[in-house]
């Protein structure tokens, strides 16, 4: 175990709505920190993973990514509330792409990056080019996520262990000295008429306090960034589902959101239920230059913005 972080969840006491409950207590919740295991944290990270790259999963061969994550159980972290035999509800961690150029998900990822800013975005597409066709500078491709009800400021942490873990494998001799890092995610996109709907479904909600808090909508936000998004509407309609994105972008030298390449499901389409939250979920890539110092100085940044958990 690498920590222990108690975290006493002071958003347990608020409804869906953002107003106080007095039939809901506090929770003290223990975050535990792991490195990856081997033994234990498969299927779990397999499922985080396909969770991040959502319906590209299968192209980026995620059986493939994860067994990689698995093989450098020194460099990266979990997070478990029940013991180091548990499943892990958050990961974080970097792979180095040049190291690792043959493996069949890294080969994946490079080439979904290269068609991906292609035509979204030319000058990262120039910038991803330079940087894969040459063998001095390394590129680390840091994977981040976690379960919905995860609170952000487990991240700011594990950003630091990270930084720390890369500074004594280059102390080690091992190869993490990357001057770029490639970090995705994953946003969605809410239509005018959708902002509108759920702008007078939040107000129907407080004008009737006594209604049964299961009764929702069947598009809403998800929870992580229901609070970020009442208060603050990007003109392009895209919201972050990991708050710290809005942190990494300030940093960032260069960003493209996306539609994934993968088809909706036939009967996706039909039915327009986009997701488990009926949005419209989108990608995500951030270029940042630096490497675990980058990473210690964008964990400082979110406790800035996000506090300590």
């Amino acid at each position: 175990m690498k920590r222990k972080q108690s975290s006493d969840d002071g958003n347990n006491d608020i409804d869906d709505d953002g107003s106080s409950s007095s039939d809901v207590s506090n929770i003290d919740i223990s975050f535990d920190f792991f490195d990856p295991n081997p033994n234990v944290d498969y299927h779990a990270i397999k499922r985080l993973l396909g969770q991040l790259l959502q319906r590209d999963a299968e192209q980026l061969h995620v059986h493939e990514l994860t067994e990689l994550i698995l093989a450098q159980p020194t460099v990266g972290t979990t997070i478990k509330t029940d013991g180091i035999e548990s499943d892990p509800l958050a990961l974080l961690t970097v792979l180095n792409m040049h190291l690792h150029h043959q493996n069949t998900s890294i080969k994946a990822i490079a080439n979904y990056l290269l068609s991906v800013t292609a035509t979204r975005d030319p000058a990262f597409h120039a910038t991803l080019q330079t940087l894969f066709s040459q063998s001095e500078a390394h590129v680390g491709l840091v994977l981040c996520e976690r379960l919905i009800n995860m609170p952000v400021q487990v991240i700011p942490p594990m950003y630091n262990m990270l930084a720390d873990e890369i500074k004594w494998a280059l102390a080690d001799g091992e190869p993490y000295n990357f001057t770029h890092l490639i970090i995705l995610s994953r946003v969605y996109h809410l239509s005018e008429d959708e902002e509108s709907a759920l702008a007078n479904s939040a107000s129907t909600r407080k004008t009737r306090p006594s209604e049964s808090s299961s009764k929702k909508n069947k598009k809403q936000r998800p929870q992580e960034v229901e609070e970020n998004s009442r208060t603050q509407q990007p003109a392009d309609g895209v919201y972050s589902f990991h708050p710290e994105d809005d942190t990494i972008l300030k940093s960032a030298i260069h960003s493209v959101t996306y539609p994934y390449l993968a088809p909706l499901p036939q009967l996706v389409q039909e039915t327009r239920s986009r997701d488990a939250f009926g949005l419209d979920v989108r990608g995500r890539m951030m270029l940042v230059t630096g490497g675990g110092e980058t990473l210690r100085e964008l964990g400082g940044k979110m406790v800035e913005v996000f506090g300590r958990g």
